[in-house]
């Protein structure tokens, strides 16, 4: 399983986008299943433009469930604004808190992302240790 970030998902949908070509390559690599929160889902509608053709496709790309989006229950909500605390410093916004989440409950590293400085610092709680990101890009 693979989580995806807010970037990937716009320039996935907007041939403008300057990363476009760069996540449709990287997206043909990837054979397992994708993974995103409905806070990362909100942030790529709203970047999108709410009703353009971009935010069309991808709304019809997750009906196709070309990727799956959780929803955060109280425990991985109340994980994520932890998180937000505890990276005051170099401020994190729900949506990548909410993927630090979902890696820490599901024990998934992979994260399709184009923002490389943030989860090259982010680390996933894991046992008695944390763990790095492996970037798909």
């Amino acid at each position: 399983m693979i989580l995806v970030d807010t970037g990937p998902l716009v320039a996935l949908f907007n041939p403008k986008d300057n990363y476009h070509t760069r996540c449709l390559s990287a997206l043909k690599t990837i054979s397992e299943p994708l993974l995103s929160t409905v806070s990362v889902l909100t942030e790529a509608f709203h970047l999108l433009t709410p009703g353009s053709k971009a935010a069309l496709a991808l709304g019809a790309f997750v009906q196709k469930k070309g990727i799956t989006i959780c929803s955060l229950d109280d425990e991985s909500l109340k994980i994520a604004l932890l998180l937000m605390e505890k990276y005051a410093d170099n401020p994190m916004d729900l949506a990548d808190a909410s993927l630090v989440a979902v890696a820490q409950m599901l024990d998934v590293q992979r994260i399709f992302t184009i923002d490389r400085n943030d989860f090259l610092t982010y680390r996933i709680a894991s046992g008695y240790g944390f763990k790095s990101f492996e970037l798909v890009n």
